[in-house]
């Protein structure tokens, strides 16, 4: 009866979120997919932590300036996230949570804390960061950038990155019963995801150029043509980065752990 009741508030959270246009209809269900595995192994707690990272970067992208509107002008998708937004962010935190079903072992709900950590820090970063009133340094040519470059640190943005990975630590560490040091450990390891982000944001995701307007963008057409690839690999793009920054944060906080 309790899983019905799981599974009925899934299915209304989801189609709430595609209502109110935070999800597309194939991002819906992605997001159900992915909540009925982390409810798999984390049961309530994990899905818990799963909404408070999707309402928080949610509320977050919905906030606008005049900054971050032109930041988005950069980026290929908006903040109405689809089912490859949804997996970047949360497949790899989902199979964690098969993997502690099939094992329980504790060390699962680290790596869980971690990628939910990296995704929030990362997100926040992305959407408070391009709200600050001082143009971003890019990290490879340690020259000011447009808000919404790939691989561009503000301070603003660098703190709330550490902040929005803190706030999914904490809330583990309350909702799991983790120690301090494991605390300190998530935190530490959800900014190493925003920082690999961005560094793979600075040298190998794709860019573009229109060559109609000059503007330096993430999408492939603009301005009714075809951009040019002016930086990165075509095939790496921003899901990409996400997806492996987060995994391969996981993977060095699971060596040092087993170290």
């Amino acid at each position: 009866m309790t899983q019905l009741f799981v599974y009925a508030f899934l299915l209304i959270a989801v189609m709430a979120a595609n209502r109110s246009r935070l999800l597309t209809t194939s991002g819906m269900i992605a997001a159900f997919f992915t909540g009925l595995f982390v409810n798999l192994g984390f049961g309530l707690k994990g899905l818990f932590l799963l909404v408070l990272f999707f309402i928080s970067s949610s509320l977050w992208s919905k906030i606008k300036n005049t900054n971050k509107q032109q930041a988005e002008e950069m980026l290929v998708k908006g903040s109405t996230r689809d089912w490859q937004q949804v997996l970047a962010n949360g497949g790899v935190a989902a199979f964690t949570s098969a993997l502690y079903y099939i094992t329980a072992d504790p060390i699962w709900i680290i790596g869980f804390c971690i990628l939910i950590a990296c995704s929030n820090s990362d997100t926040w970063a992305s959407e408070i960061g391009s709200m600050s009133k001082r143009r971003p340094y890019n990290i490879r040519t340690f020259k000011k950038a447009e808000r919404g470059t790939s691989g561009a640190v503000s301070p603003l943005g660098t703190f709330a990155s550490i902040v929005g990975s803190f706030i999914i630590a904490l809330t583990g560490y309350i909702l799991f019963e983790l120690n301090l040091s494991e605390m300190i450990f998530i935190t530490i390891f959800g900014f190493l995801g925003n920082v690999i982000d961005t560094l793979l944001g600075a040298y190998v995701q794709a860019g573009y150029l229109c060559a109609n307007c000059g503007l330096k963008t993430e999408k492939t057409f603009h301005c009714g043509h075809q951009t040019r690839l002016i930086k990165g690999y075509s095939f790496i793009n921003n899901d990409f980065v996400n997806f492996f920054a987060g995994f391969l944060s996981l993977l060095i906080g699971l060596w040092i752990i087993k170290m």
